[in-house]
């Protein structure tokens, strides 16, 4: 006889096979799952569990859920390949529901609530967290008792089912508001509930409860998911939104060391970073007139290092920072191996991440194997009166046309440097040198990461007030950028120190992602109205709460206040385009493929674009509109001739030139964790497998490709199996034209990965560099490079 053990002990009961028999085919119900590998299932848990003198009720969950993944990844060994009979990637949404049942079992017990109801009062729970310190004091002054229970009433318990076990199981982990024992208090729809009341919550009061319960519809059915800081933090007191931050350090000791502490003080707040050090004086460099003096930027990288170790995001994942230097940087080479496993220490920085800031020139050098020449910053704007970093060419020279200052101000500036005999600190190399110390470290760390800053400033909407220098930790944010400048320090007769300082453009990001493979009826390619104006609703729902994370976000540095409240930059991101084009039958390494997303992407914008004037209108334009882009109606008009959609378009271009109210729009982000709760697959990548195992820390998470099935099983292309002109170094040149056509119609840019074969040819990595670059697509993330030997072994190339 087999005793289960309740009550941490105070209870021992009869274990009932015949009771947990019916209580697993509860979990099976309304699933695709064939009836004799139910019968499997459930004598497989019941087996284990009657193996054992005594068993916690707690492992009796436990069972049912490892059961369920085994079932899930029988695929893995070749069992589970009949899709009708055996149905067993259903099983996610088995463990989901046992693991979702246990979340109802523990809530319902700490807020003392009847079981059986799931849900309890909602009200009652922003009360009791409200007690013990874990929710926003505000939430109880904005909302009446009144509408926090008309809310509460709103919550739709049934939408639970939509998630899969990946889903349940980060959503319990990373994201619910616990009590401080850990216990568990809030259930999924309550976590939609808050983040949409606390976004929302600055709205006008006659509409305000509608918009809360629109953005509690969108995220509840998986149409879209806020950033992860904004998804763990909305409700939760003195909480910061935003995802990431972009400093410019300016080259003093004040500058670099208020730096650093801004980012740590970020990094406390689970903000990762990204740094643009490029302005810095290099090694050797003069200080005060002293020649040679300075230690140029590894010592002080090696302080960022030490900041982003000691410092992590809220104990959450550890402090994150990413640095961004410019080729011609003289400090350059050394900044390439900074992450090497090789070489001398006392120059390695093993946990920044690291980006190059790269202008056409250097790419054309590179192709034509032509020489490229290395300066310090501080020496050429000292000598020369400039500062490269802040000239970009408005259009690509050739090498064969005589240089436009004005066309081609970087390359005029750069020769300009080259021919100065003033020059200390100038060294010639080969450019093909360089990229190939870019290559080795992506081989070795997987980065640089790829900034094309030409490109990049071309495109910028909002050139009429700054320059771009780099991009952030996950390279899909392109905004402004300056340097924050101490004007002057003093001290009243109080003893009161008083610092003055000149805010410079501090990039934040506030982001959110549209879920494709849940929001697109793929009716909508077809030029059904009622399919685009469901998308539309969805994204105006979207635009409007990404918005509002601006007003009410509580950022721990004032300028980056300062600019949020400026550009009020938003970054409508996605995810799910491979699940997408698995649903539409149609093969991610494709033509067709690319011909879909270049109309979706187009699709996504026309609604942002027109959403963010709506808001405009109603709220008020961004302060820097005037002279932008949108307000002359340039960033479009490069576009939008002779687009199928024209029409529309000059509607919707008319309305942006009189009101917009985002100075950025669009930024598509990793989405890693979100996508797991959003059963969707991340950003614009294709699928890792079909069904692998989610390794982050400690947990074995199975995670299933959205809607695997008999139809889309061949359509669901891993990272490591497509090819491209027959070569498999290539595979990636697909994801290269995707995001080519998607760069179109994102103002900012996209977290695109690079998937390699670890034998990959030299001359096939530099030619997709070369492509995104010529492609006009702004940034690469990480280069991915896999063991060639173990990609045959991959689910569906063995299928």
């Amino acid at each position: 006889m087999t005793l289960v053990i309740k009550d941490k002990g105070l209870r021992q009961l009869e274990f009932d096979p015949k009771r947990l028999e019916e209580k697993l085919l509860t979990y099976t119900e309304g699933l695709k799952v064939h009836p004799e590998t139910v019968d499997k299932y459930i004598k497989s848990v019941i087996n284990q569990i009657s193996a054992q003198e005594k068993v916690d009720f707690k492992d009796i969950n436990n069972a049912a859920i490892l059961n369920a993944i085994d079932f899930i990844m029988s695929f893995n060994t070749g069992d589970g390949m009949d899709f009708e009979k055996l149905g067993n990637t259903d099983f996610e949404y088995v463990a989901a529901r046992v693991l979702l049942n246990s979340l109802y079992k523990r809530a319902s017990k700490n807020r003392s609530y009847d079981a059986t109801d799931k849900y309890g009062d909602y009200y009652g729970l922003l009360v009791s967290l409200g007690e013990d310190g874990l929710i926003e004091p505000q939430v109880f002054v904005d909302y009446s008792k009144e509408e926090l229970h008309e809310l509460g009433d709103y919550i739709k318990p049934e939408r639970d089912l939509l998630l899969t076990y990946a889903g349940v199981y980060n959503m319990s982990e990373r994201y619910l508001i616990k009590a401080k024992d850990k216990s568990i208090y809030e259930l999924p729809q309550e976590r939609y509930m808050t983040i949409a009341l606390t976004i929302l919550r600055t709205e006008d009061k006659e509409n305000r409860l509608q918009y809360v319960k629109d953005l509690y519809d969108v995220l509840s059915q998986q149409q879209v998911t806020m950033a992860t800081p904004t998804f763990a933090n909305a409700g939760r007191p003195n909480a910061q939104f935003s995802s990431c931050f972009i400093l410019t350090t300016d080259d003093s000791l004040q500058g670099i060391y208020d730096d650093n502490t801004d980012a740590a003080r970020l990094s406390k707040a689970g903000g990762g970073i990204g740094v643009y050090v490029g302005k810095i004086r290099a090694a050797g460099s003069d200080i005060r007139g002293n020649m040679g003096a300075a230690g140029g930027i590894i010592g002080w990288l090696k302080q960022l290092n030490n900041t982003a170790v000691s410092v992590d995001q809220l104990g959450v994942r550890n402090g994150a920072i990413a640095t961004y230097l410019d080729v011609w940087h003289y400090d350059i080479e050394d900044f390439l191996e900074l992450r090497l496993n090789t070489g001398d220490l006392n120059k390695r920085a093993h946990d920044l991440f690291l980006g190059a800031s790269i202008p056409d020139l250097f790419m054309r050098q590179v192709e034509k194997r032509g020489d490229w020449y290395l300066f310090d910053p501080h020496e050429v704007k000292a000598k020369l009166g400039f500062s490269l970093e802040d000239f970009y060419d408005k259009e690509i020279w050739d090498g064969k046309e005589e240089i436009n200052k004005d066309l081609h101000a970087f390359t005029y500036h750069y020769y300009k440097a080259i021919d100065s005999n003033d020059l200390h600190l100038k060294k010639r190399v080969a450019a093909i040198d360089i990229m190939k110390k870019i290559m080795r470290s992506q081989l070795e760390v997987g980065m640089p990461y790829m900034f094309y800053r030409d490109t990049a400033n071309r495109d910028n909407p909002n050139k009429h007030e700054g320059m771009i220098y780099c991009s952030n930790l996950c390279s899909e944010i392109i905004q402004n950028q300056s340097p924050t400048t101490v004007t002057k320090e003093e001290i009243n007769d109080l003893g009161e120190i008083l610092i003055h300082k000149q805010s410079g453009d501090f990039v934040t990001c506030n982001l959110s992602s549209l879920v494709i493979n849940n929001a697109v009826d793929p009716a909508i390619f077809d030029g059904n109205k009622e399919a685009y104006d469901k998308l539309r609703k969805i994204i105006s729902a979207q635009v409007r709460a990404t918005d509002s994370v601006i007003t009410v976000n509580n950022l721990p540095v004032l300028q980056a206040q300062y600019t949020n409240n400026r550009y009020r930059a938003i970054g409508i991101g996605e995810q799910g385009i491979a699940a997408l084009l698995a649903k539409m039958n149609i093969p991610f390494d494709s033509h067709e493929a690319t011909e879909v997303i270049a109309e979706l992407e187009e699709l996504i914008m026309m609604a942002i674009v027109e959403t963010s004037s709506e808001l405009g209108k109603e709220k008020g334009n961004y302060p820097l509109f005037e002279g932008s882009e949108w307000q002359t109606g340039e960033w479009l008009e490069k576009r939008i001739n002779g687009s199928k959609y024209e029409k529309e378009w000059r509607v919707i271009q008319e309305k942006a030139k009189l009101n917009m109210r985002n100075g950025y729009l669009r930024a598509v982000a990793p989405t890693g964790s979100t996508s797991l709760l959003a059963g969707s697959t991340a950003a614009a990548d294709t699928v890792y497998d079909t069904i692998f195992f989610d390794g982050k820390k400690d947990s074995r998470t199975p995670v299933v490709a959205p809607g695997l099935s008999p139809e889309t099983w061949f359509f669901y292309k891993p990272t490591m199996l497509m090819e491209f002109d027959g070569e498999r170094d290539l595979g990636q040149m697909w994801a290269v034209l995707h995001n080519e056509q998607r760069q179109k119609w994102v103002d900012q840019s996209t977290s695109f990965n690079l998937y390699i074969l670890d034998d990959i040819k030299a001359r096939n990595l530099l030619r997709l560099h070369n492509e995104v670059w010529s492609r006009g697509i702004k940034t690469s993330y990480y280069t991915r490079s896999h063991d060639a030997s173990k990609v045959d072994q991959c689910v569906a190339c063995s299928a």
